[in-house]
């Protein structure tokens, strides 16, 4: 099974070089862990839903992390 990650952050303003995640990554405002996609995904519309997302200053993303081990041999 694929683990989630549900992050909520700051937008931040746009540079001359763009927005690069991996250079200068948003702030993180919550992170909440999911085991499952339509976990994450009812999780990140309950963020979605908060008036600094819908007014545009923070976003949510939804991050498939790796894979967790299978009970079973």
């Amino acid at each position: 099974m694929t683990r989630f990650l549900v992050v909520l952050t700051d937008v931040r303003p746009l540079s001359r070089e763009g927005r690069d995640e991996r250079i200068e990554p948003e702030r993180r405002r919550q992170v909440v862990s999911a085991t499952s996609r339509e976990a994450a995904d009812r999780i990140a519309a309950a963020f979605a839903a908060l008036g600094m997302v819908r007014a545009g200053r923070q976003r949510v993303k939804v991050l498939a992390v790796g894979r967790r081990r299978s009970a079973r041999p």
